[in-house]
């Protein structure tokens, strides 16, 4: 099933829609660990994007580019530069494609996301960050079925998967202790915005 600029409109909708119900929950998690506005950061950002004429696009590479720079002028967050990164390479890649994104791919485009964010924030892999969420995603997408339901799944098992490890990047690896047992606030952000249906405990 070939995506378009529709598909792309309805999963920024949904994901402006959870954030609004997780904001509190977001940035309660982000003050065990940071600044606590997580949530608020990405309500503003997701806001921004949901704004922005997805479907009325010329095609899936426009209406990433045009999510990304909506992204960009609203935050001055590492968070935020982040999602804008990641717009921007889905961008890259369906442009690459000629605008043709069918399920198959996404294992593949997430991949480069994942790559693409993990240079920009200078992480990687087992640092227990939002790279481990999209990596996980990218296998899970890969080995299939590339389904909504299977990226929920794979993020919320990295969640639980790096919950009782230290986060070895940012402020939060200052204080491993506290970062032990907690959830990564970007971590748990794409699984709340993944979540299909009424919101759960993650």
């Amino acid at each position: 099933m070939t995506m378009t600029t529709h598909d792309l409109a309805g999963f920024v909708a949904q994901a402006n829609e959870a954030v609004q119900q997780e904001e509190q929950r977001l940035n309660a998690a982000d003050a065990k660990l940071g600044d606590g506005d997580t949530g608020s950061m990405l309500r503003r950002v997701l806001a921004a994007m949901a704004k922005v004429d997805v479907a009325g696009a010329a095609g899936l590479s426009e209406a990433a580019m045009a999510l990304a720079q909506a992204a960009m002028k609203e935050t001055g967050s590492s968070l935020g530069t982040l999602v804008a990164t990641a717009a921007m390479t889905f961008a890259k890649e369906a442009k690459a494609a000629g605008n043709r994104i069918e399920a198959d791919d996404m294992g593949r485009v997430v991949s480069a996301m994942c790559d693409a964010v993990a240079s920009r924030g200078r992480a990687a892999t087992g640092d227990k960050t939002v790279i481990d969420s999209l990596d996980a995603i990218a296998r899970a997408l890969s080995a299939g079925p590339a389904t909504l339901a299977g990226a929920e799944r794979a993020a919320r098992d990295a969640l639980d998967a790096f919950r009782a490890l230290p986060c070895k990047v940012g402020r939060a690896r200052m204080f491993p202790e506290k970062s032990t047992g907690a959830d990564d606030p970007g971590m748990l952000a794409i699984a709340l915005l993944l979540a299909q249906g009424p919101r759960a405990e993650a």
